[in-house]
């Protein structure tokens, strides 16, 4: 029988289950990994242990870059890294979950690579540096960091090792890229002798995949990762992110998420298009409103708003369908728009002079998204003790899903998951399904009575006798990785 791998290193006490994790455990497996996987790293030299949950999208989604409040929950799946400094001029990152022939899994990258002399890279810089080959583009999510680090807090890069494994699956909508950048930002933080509260953590995370990786997501990915709370809706409002604290899901109902297997990305261009539209809209009303604008770069435009606090979720429902709805087309060429109005107010994305977009959807969407959330929220407080109460939440999630579709960010596969719920309903104990993040594929997040597990199960059963997909249904949450801390090793004695 082969004998179990020697662990060059003990974990510090300090930490409930640090004295001798179960075997059995989260924690008891991470550390058998680091242990079968010791020869990657110095055992002469300390390291660290960073985790950091995926995400499931109860309400809010998209309306998040607009400023609409959303309610997240942290998953039980999470993305470990494993950090060590070495004291070389070099940084090396391995990810045992790539499986992908055309991907490398390791990656090294000279410390002289990752500055510009003394000064911090310029982003623009570092993302060419990470994508000029393709095939470790994926370090840009971990060494975009170094980066971000870099130029907010003036910590130069230093020699270290990297390693990394995900229960996060990518691609299905659950946010395995935040939980990636939020593990890997805060354990290297750490090893730069760099201490940072989740919501600090949360917003370098969301400015390495703004800026670095170069996808326009919003903040409450990063934020569920690095500051949820096990079993609790995080609740944040995008303003730009005020957390208002984490509110307990009731004891009456449960949270599920169902792969629809199709493969969803915040970089693709429909998620893109959208961002887009919304800010374009935003430009629009203000004018409508009479607010001032002026120009602050090619296509880019500051908006002195009094009115809105330069958010779109702040455009109450019933002023959007009276005054503003009606003076907005549902399609607006890119090079109309910027002859007229000059630009947007979004940092993180550029209006294609060449493309045409969906304004009046992508407007609508956090507009009455943010409204939708509220309401459930205030649902959810009181404890959602009625099956008449737990309709509602259901519809309000119907309605996101829709809303979401009229935007473009629809696929059959998800409609088609909804669909099956929404026959299965109340009788079954499932009450409202809607698509989840950014759209266009990935999971679906299903509201159910609290025991009726085999009902999701079912559903998802039936989805995947109909796709030919293997089914994933995502159950259970835990701590982001702010509650969860840091794991240190001594080297053992």
């Amino acid at each position: 029988m082969t004998p179990p791998p020697r662990m060059p290193w003990r974990l510090e006490a300090g930490f409930p289950e640090s004295e001798a994790p179960d075997k059995d455990s989260e924690l008891g497996r991470a550390v058998s990994w680091i242990a079968a996987r010791a020869d990657f790293f110095d055992p002469r030299r300390p390291l660290l242990l960073a985790r950091a949950p995926g995400r499931l999208d109860l309400m809010g989604g998209i309306a998040d870059y607009s400023g609409s409040l959303v309610l997240e929950l942290p998953l039980a799946v999470a993305t470990f890294v494993a950090a060590q400094e070495t004291g070389g001029d070099e940084v090396v990152i391995e990810s045992d979950q790539l499986g992908d022939p055309e991907v490398e899994a390791r990656a090294t990258f000279a410390l002289a690579e990752l500055t510009a002399g003394e000064a911090p890279l310029d982003t623009a810089a570092a993302r060419t540096l990470f994508a000029r080959d393709p095939r470790r583009a994926w370090s840009a999510y971990v060494l975009g960091a170094l980066v971000i680090l870099h130029r907010e807090h003036g910590v130069r890069p230093r020699g270290m090792r990297l390693l990394i494994r995900s229960d996060v699956p990518t691609g299905k909508g659950v946010s395995s890229s935040a939980a990636l950048e939020v593990a890997a930002l805060e354990a290297i933080a750490a090893l730069q002798d760099l201490t940072l509260d989740g919501r600090a953590l949360a917003l370098l995370a969301q400015k390495v995949e703004n800026f670095i990786v170069g996808a326009p997501c919003g903040v409450m990915d990063q934020m569920t990762s690095a500051c949820g709370q096990a079993d609790h809706l995080l609740q944040i409002l995008c303003q730009p992110a005020e957390l208002l604290g984490s509110l307990p899901l009731p004891p009456t109902i449960e949270v599920f998420g169902i792969d629809s297997g199709v493969r969803h990305a915040v970089s693709g261009a429909d998620y893109g298009s959208v961002r887009v539209a919304a800010f374009m809209g935003y430009r629009m009303i203000a004018a409508a409103a009479g607010l001032t604008a002026r120009s602050v770069g090619p296509g880019r435009v500051a908006v002195d708003d009094p009115l809105f606090g330069g958010y779109l979720a702040n455009v109450t429902p019933s002023r959007w369908r009276g005054h503003f709805r009606a003076q907005l087309p549902e399609l607006l060429e890119g090079a109309r728009f910027l002859a007229e109005f000059g630009g947007t107010t979004d940092p993180a994305t550029r209006v294609d002079p060449g493309r045409s977009y969906r304004v009046r959807a992508a407007t609508e969407h956090p507009i009455e998204e943010h409204q939708r959330v509220r309401l459930f929220k205030a649902l959810l407080a009181g404890g959602a003790a009625s099956e008449e109460a737990r309709t509602l939440l259901g519809e309000l999630m119907y309605e996101a899903h829709a809303s979401y579709s009229a935007c473009g960010l629809g696929a059959a596969a998800t409609d088609r998951l909804v669909e099956l719920a929404r026959a299965a309903g109340a009788a079954a104990g499932l009450y409202g399904a809607k698509i989840t993040g950014g759209g266009s594929g990935g999971t679906v997040a299903v509201l159910a009575r609290r025991g009726s597990r085999a009902a999701v199960d079912a559903l998802a059963a039936r989805h995947s006798e109909e796709t030919g997909r293997a089914p994933v249904v995502f159950a259970g949450s835990s701590p982001g990785a702010h509650a969860f801390g840091l794991r240190r090793f001594a080297v053992a004695t």
